[in-house]
Protein backbone atom coordinates (compact mmCIF):
# COMPACT_ATOMS: atom_id res chain seq x y z
CA UNK A 1 0.00 0.00 0.00
CA UNK A 2 3.00 2.44 0.13
CA UNK A 3 2.68 5.25 -2.18
CA UNK A 4 5.61 7.30 -1.61
CA UNK A 5 9.24 6.17 -1.01
CA UNK A 6 12.05 8.11 -0.34
CA UNK A 7 15.56 6.69 -0.31
CA UNK A 8 17.94 9.80 -0.37
CA UNK A 9 21.71 9.40 -0.13
CA UNK A 10 21.24 6.00 0.80
CA UNK A 11 24.60 4.32 -1.01
CA UNK A 12 23.15 1.72 -3.33
CA UNK A 13 25.27 -1.52 -4.18
CA UNK A 14 27.54 -1.21 -6.94
CA UNK A 15 25.31 1.20 -8.86
CA UNK A 16 22.51 -0.68 -8.34
CA UNK A 17 19.16 -0.13 -6.52
CA UNK A 18 18.71 -2.60 -3.87
CA UNK A 19 15.46 -3.47 -1.58
CA UNK A 20 13.71 -1.58 -4.51
CA UNK A 21 10.98 -4.87 -6.54
CA UNK A 22 7.48 -5.18 -8.06
CA UNK A 23 5.87 -5.48 -4.84
CA UNK A 24 5.96 -1.17 -4.78
CA UNK A 25 3.42 -1.70 -6.94
CA UNK A 26 1.03 1.20 -5.76
CA UNK A 27 3.91 3.27 -5.83
CA UNK A 28 2.95 6.64 -6.80
CA UNK A 29 6.54 8.71 -5.89
CA UNK A 30 9.88 7.31 -6.39
CA UNK A 31 12.82 9.61 -4.64
CA UNK A 32 16.28 8.06 -5.41
CA UNK A 33 18.64 11.47 -4.88
CA UNK A 34 22.18 11.13 -4.49
CA UNK A 35 22.44 7.37 -4.28
CA UNK A 36 25.72 6.84 -6.50
CA UNK A 37 23.35 5.71 -9.01
CA UNK A 38 24.87 4.63 -12.51
CA UNK A 39 21.88 3.57 -14.23
CA UNK A 40 18.26 2.57 -14.36
CA UNK A 41 18.39 -0.60 -15.64
CA UNK A 42 17.36 -2.69 -12.29
CA UNK A 43 14.08 0.01 -11.54
CA UNK A 44 11.14 -2.34 -11.23
CA UNK A 45 7.83 -2.03 -13.04
CA UNK A 46 5.91 0.38 -11.24
CA UNK A 47 2.82 1.39 -13.39
CA UNK A 48 1.52 3.83 -10.67
CA UNK A 49 4.27 5.44 -10.66
CA UNK A 50 4.48 9.36 -11.45
CA UNK A 51 7.19 11.21 -9.82
CA UNK A 52 10.68 10.35 -10.08
CA UNK A 53 13.23 11.70 -8.76
CA UNK A 54 16.92 10.93 -9.55
CA UNK A 55 18.94 13.87 -9.31
CA UNK A 56 22.55 14.06 -8.01
CA UNK A 57 23.64 10.54 -9.79
CA UNK A 58 26.07 8.95 -12.30
CA UNK A 59 22.97 8.21 -14.74
CA UNK A 60 24.44 8.80 -18.43
CA UNK A 61 22.14 7.35 -20.67
CA UNK A 62 19.70 3.58 -20.48
CA UNK A 63 16.64 5.87 -20.33
CA UNK A 64 14.56 3.62 -22.78
CA UNK A 65 14.13 1.46 -19.26
CA UNK A 66 11.93 4.20 -17.77
CA UNK A 67 9.29 3.85 -20.90
CA UNK A 68 9.08 -0.03 -19.93
CA UNK A 69 9.13 0.02 -16.47
CA UNK A 70 7.86 3.40 -15.93
CA UNK A 71 5.23 3.83 -18.29
CA UNK A 72 2.68 6.62 -16.70
CA UNK A 73 5.38 8.49 -15.36
CA UNK A 74 4.61 12.59 -15.60
CA UNK A 75 7.43 14.10 -13.67
CA UNK A 76 11.47 13.35 -14.05
CA UNK A 77 14.01 14.73 -12.31
CA UNK A 78 17.75 13.83 -13.69
CA UNK A 79 19.38 16.88 -12.49
CA UNK A 80 23.41 16.71 -11.69
CA UNK A 81 23.49 13.81 -14.11
CA UNK A 82 26.54 12.74 -16.58
CA UNK A 83 23.62 13.64 -19.61
CA UNK A 84 25.32 15.02 -22.74
CA UNK A 85 23.82 14.58 -25.53
CA UNK A 86 19.91 15.30 -27.28
CA UNK A 87 19.84 12.19 -28.38
CA UNK A 88 19.99 10.35 -24.93
CA UNK A 89 16.90 12.10 -24.24
CA UNK A 90 14.85 10.64 -27.32
CA UNK A 91 13.80 7.01 -25.29
CA UNK A 92 11.90 9.57 -22.97
CA UNK A 93 9.93 10.29 -26.43
CA UNK A 94 7.59 7.35 -25.27
CA UNK A 95 6.33 8.76 -22.32
CA UNK A 96 3.37 10.42 -23.21
CA UNK A 97 2.25 11.61 -20.24
CA UNK A 98 5.41 13.03 -19.25
CA UNK A 99 5.50 17.42 -19.14
CA UNK A 100 7.86 17.84 -16.39
CA UNK A 101 11.77 17.27 -17.27
CA UNK A 102 14.52 18.61 -15.16
CA UNK A 103 18.19 18.62 -16.31
CA UNK A 104 19.98 21.03 -13.81
CA UNK A 105 23.69 20.58 -13.51
CA UNK A 106 23.61 18.28 -17.03
CA UNK A 107 26.33 18.98 -19.55
CA UNK A 108 23.52 18.74 -22.15
CA UNK A 109 22.56 22.24 -20.91
CA UNK A 110 25.28 23.95 -22.02
CA UNK A 111 24.37 22.61 -25.56
CA UNK A 112 23.50 25.49 -28.35
CA UNK A 113 19.54 26.16 -28.83
CA UNK A 114 19.30 23.58 -26.09
CA UNK A 115 15.63 24.71 -24.63
CA UNK A 116 14.62 24.66 -28.49
CA UNK A 117 15.54 20.93 -29.54
CA UNK A 118 14.68 19.42 -26.13
CA UNK A 119 11.13 21.19 -26.51
CA UNK A 120 11.52 19.84 -30.13
CA UNK A 121 12.17 16.21 -29.37
CA UNK A 122 9.59 16.01 -26.39
CA UNK A 123 6.45 17.57 -27.71
CA UNK A 124 4.71 16.21 -24.60
CA UNK A 125 6.60 18.30 -22.87
CA UNK A 126 5.29 21.16 -20.87
CA UNK A 127 8.33 22.37 -18.60
CA UNK A 128 11.67 21.92 -18.74
CA UNK A 129 13.65 23.22 -15.86
CA UNK A 130 10.93 24.77 -14.48
CA UNK A 131 9.59 26.52 -17.58
CA UNK A 132 8.11 26.69 -20.48
CA UNK A 133 9.11 26.87 -24.16
CA UNK A 134 7.59 31.07 -23.74
CA UNK A 135 10.18 31.43 -20.48
CA UNK A 136 6.86 31.04 -18.09
CA UNK A 137 7.66 29.55 -14.60
CA UNK A 138 5.60 27.05 -13.57
CA UNK A 139 3.77 27.14 -10.78
CA UNK A 140 3.45 25.30 -7.74
CA UNK A 141 2.68 22.10 -7.82
CA UNK A 142 0.90 22.45 -4.28
CA UNK A 143 0.50 25.74 -2.82
CA UNK A 144 -1.13 25.08 0.37
CA UNK A 145 1.92 22.74 1.46
CA UNK A 146 3.60 26.11 2.09
CA UNK A 147 0.71 27.26 4.03
CA UNK A 148 -0.35 30.74 1.94
CA UNK A 149 -3.86 29.52 2.24
CA UNK A 150 -3.70 29.52 5.96
CA UNK A 151 -2.10 32.67 6.10
CA UNK A 152 -4.69 34.26 3.85
CA UNK A 153 -7.47 33.21 5.79
CA UNK A 154 -5.77 34.64 8.39
CA UNK A 155 -4.93 38.28 7.74
CA UNK A 156 -8.60 38.36 6.15
CA UNK A 157 -9.94 37.02 9.31
CA UNK A 158 -7.79 39.88 11.39
CA UNK A 159 -9.19 41.97 8.65
CA UNK A 160 -12.59 41.30 9.06
CA UNK A 161 -11.83 41.87 13.00
CA UNK A 162 -10.60 45.15 12.73
CA UNK A 163 -13.43 46.40 10.27
CA UNK A 164 -16.05 44.79 13.15
CA UNK A 165 -14.10 46.81 15.74
CA UNK A 166 -13.87 49.83 13.37
CA UNK A 167 -18.04 49.38 13.54
CA UNK A 168 -18.73 49.29 17.18
CA UNK A 169 -16.59 52.47 17.76
CA UNK A 170 -18.74 53.86 15.24
CA UNK A 171 -21.64 53.06 17.11
CA UNK A 172 -20.34 53.58 20.64
CA UNK A 173 -19.40 57.16 18.70
CA UNK A 174 -22.77 57.76 17.20
CA UNK A 175 -24.73 56.67 20.82
CA UNK A 176 -22.71 59.20 22.49
CA UNK A 177 -23.29 62.11 20.49
CA UNK A 178 -26.90 60.84 20.63
CA UNK A 179 -27.16 61.04 24.34
CA UNK A 180 -25.04 64.71 24.58
CA UNK A 181 -27.84 65.57 21.50
CA UNK A 182 -30.29 64.68 24.62
CA UNK A 183 -28.62 66.12 27.22
CA UNK A 184 -28.55 69.65 25.12
CA UNK A 185 -32.25 69.21 24.18
CA UNK A 186 -32.99 68.81 28.07
CA UNK A 187 -31.40 71.81 28.81
CA UNK A 188 -33.20 73.82 26.38
CA UNK A 189 -36.31 72.88 27.78
CA UNK A 190 -35.35 73.28 30.72
CA UNK A 191 -34.59 77.11 29.89
CA UNK A 192 -37.76 77.03 28.38
CA UNK A 193 -39.74 75.79 31.32
CA UNK A 194 -37.81 78.57 33.86
CA UNK A 195 -38.29 81.65 31.41
CA UNK A 196 -42.08 80.83 31.49
CA UNK A 197 -42.03 80.20 35.13
CA UNK A 198 -40.54 83.88 35.34
CA UNK A 199 -43.17 85.55 33.18
CA UNK A 200 -45.70 83.70 35.03
CA UNK A 201 -45.04 85.27 38.59
CA UNK A 202 -43.97 88.34 36.73
CA UNK A 203 -47.48 88.80 35.70
CA UNK A 204 -48.94 87.86 39.01
CA UNK A 205 -47.02 90.39 40.65
CA UNK A 206 -48.39 92.75 38.00
CA UNK A 207 -51.79 92.01 37.96
CA UNK A 208 -51.30 92.38 41.81
CA UNK A 209 -49.66 95.89 41.46
CA UNK A 210 -53.04 96.97 39.16
CA UNK A 211 -55.57 96.19 41.55
CA UNK A 212 -53.85 98.27 44.02
CA UNK A 213 -53.79 101.17 41.69
CA UNK A 214 -57.95 100.66 41.74
CA UNK A 215 -58.20 100.21 45.66
CA UNK A 216 -59.00 104.06 47.22
CA UNK A 217 -55.36 105.81 48.14
CA UNK A 218 -56.48 105.41 51.92
CA UNK A 219 -57.43 101.55 51.57
CA UNK A 220 -54.21 101.18 49.50
CA UNK A 221 -51.94 102.82 52.25
CA UNK A 222 -53.87 100.47 54.79
CA UNK A 223 -53.30 97.41 52.43
CA UNK A 224 -49.33 98.37 52.31
CA UNK A 225 -48.88 98.79 56.18
CA UNK A 226 -50.69 95.90 56.74
CA UNK A 227 -48.68 93.89 54.42
CA UNK A 228 -45.34 95.47 56.39
CA UNK A 229 -46.34 94.87 59.57
CA UNK A 230 -47.30 98.53 60.72
CA UNK A 231 -50.95 99.86 62.42
CA UNK A 232 -52.52 102.58 60.53
CA UNK A 233 -52.05 105.55 62.67
CA UNK A 234 -56.04 106.48 62.15
CA UNK A 235 -56.36 103.42 63.84
CA UNK A 236 -53.79 104.37 66.54
CA UNK A 237 -55.87 107.87 67.22
CA UNK A 238 -59.02 106.26 67.70
CA UNK A 239 -57.28 103.94 70.29
CA UNK A 240 -56.06 106.83 72.30
CA UNK A 241 -59.69 108.59 71.98
CA UNK A 242 -60.98 105.28 73.75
Amino acid sequence: QVKELVLDNCRSDDGKIVGLSSDFENLEFLSMININLLSVSNLPKLNKLRKLELSDNRISGGLEVLAERTPNLTHLNLSGNKIKDINTLEPLKKLPNLHSLDLFNCEVTMLINYRESVFTLLPQLTYLDGFDADDQEAPDSDPEADGDGLEDEYENGEEDDDDEEDDLDEEVIDDEDDEDDDLEGEEEEDGVDDEEEDEEEDGEDDEEDEADDDLPRGEKRKRNLEDEGEEDPEDEEDDEDD
